[in-house]
């Protein structure tokens, strides 16, 4: 019924938390391979408020797929109180069961994705910045 409200305000957070963080972030140091003089390539960390981003843009983009499918279904109208399950106290408590289960859930696991994501990021991060570390230490 409103489950995708959970995402949304994680999203909210998560979004504000990103502008704050990037506005900390100084630029990241860039490391540049050349040969003969002529630059072939450069390597840079991702900035975390970047991979934040991510887990941003994730929880919004489900929570107004999420909302979209309750409209669809009724369960969200455009006049007050937007929530027809706000309507009536029986279910406003099946509202708010659901909202700390299936909603909380969904965040829970969106944010393990993130999170994965940034562990795989990191680990090529690392690959790449050694692997240009040894093509430039083998051109000297």
């Amino acid at each position: 019924m409103a489950c995708f409200l959970v995402s949304a305000a994680e999203a909210v957070v998560t979004t504000i938390a990103a502008k704050a963080i990037e506005k900390k972030e100084k630029e990241q140091p860039e490391l540049k391979i050349s040969f003969d003089g002529t630059t072939v390539e450069t390597v840079s960390k991702i900035p975390f408020s970047r991979k934040l981003k991510w887990l941003s843009r994730m929880l919004w983009g489900g929570s107004v797929l999420l909302m979209f499918e309750h409209i669809w279904h009724g369960e969200v109208v455009p006049f007050f109180p937007f929530l027809t399950a706000a309507g009536n106290p029986e279910d406003a408590a099946e509202m708010l069961h659901e909202m700390a289960t299936v909603g909380v859930c969904m965040a829970l696991l969106v944010t393990a994705v993130w999170l994965g994501m940034v562990i795989v990021s990191a680990a090529i991060e690392k690959r790449a910045v050694k692997e240009a570390k040894k093509l430039a230490s083998s051109e000297n």
